[in-house]
This record gives C-alpha cells, structure tokens and sequence, in this order.
C-alpha cells in the first residue's frame, strides 16, 4: 500500500469519481491522500455534493498519471469520524487547518475498503494490488 500511497503523492492531484443521484458520473480533482492506521484515506468536507454521493454510493474510483504511468484505484469509501483519523490527516496537509477542524461538523475523512489498484503503462504489464 506504501507504493500506492507515494504514486499518488508524487501525481500531487489526482481525479476522484463518484455517481450523482441521478446516475450521472461526477469527476473532480483532489489532492488529500494518506496512510493512518494500514488505510489509505482521502478528505474532503461534509456539505460538499461528493460527501452526499459516496454516502448514498460507496463506490468510487481515483485516477492519476505521473507523465509515463496511471493509477486507478477502485473502491468503496468508508467514513471515519474519529477525531484522531481527522487529526492525522490535518497534521499532513496543515494548510487545511484554515478551513478545517478535527472537532467541526463539515471535516470528513474516508477510507478505501475493497480496493483495487492498477498501476498500467504502455511500456509494461499492469500491476494489481488489492488491499
């Protein structure tokens, strides 16, 4: 998961995709990734449309290219809201602090549980690891 973890870091965005109510696919850049407790989570807030789709639909699926490789990584998203899961990840991204808090009612952080990432290039067989 460690290599999965730094691919997306090193992409600095990645796009994050979730399904409306209506169906419809809905796509949006990210840049929040991190390892707490062997489970690599995301943030986002609360009141945001992308909060509201992955509870209605857990299932998501990110993507990122570093300029030779993609990642996808598919999933379902579990919200955690224990504040230590919110600290942590806060404690990576400070700059998040000015509009997030550990304690507030909008900071969320998920999960991926059930995923599979596929690393793929054009140059090499794909590699799968699930966690």
């Amino acid at each position: 998961m460690n290599e999965i973890l730094e691919f997306i870091k090193k992409c600095g965005v990645y796009y994050l995709a979730t399904v409306d109510s209506n169906g419809q696919p809905r796509v949006r850049p990210f840049g929040t990734i991190n390892l707490f407790e062997d489970k690599l989570y995301i943030q986002t807030g609360k009141v945001k449309d992308v909060s509201k789709q992955i509870q209605a639909n857990p299932k998501a699926e990110l993507c990122c290219f570093n300029g030779s490789e993609w990642l996808r990584l598919a999933g379902e998203l579990v919200r955690d809201d224990r504040v230590e899961a919110k600290e942590d990840m806060l404690n990576h991204y400070p700059d998040l602090k000015n509009m997030y808090s550990a304690t507030d009612d909008n900071t969320e952080v998920l999960y991926f549980k059930n995923a599979t990432a596929t690393i793929s290039s054009f140059a090499a067989a794909p590699k799968v690891v699930k966690f």
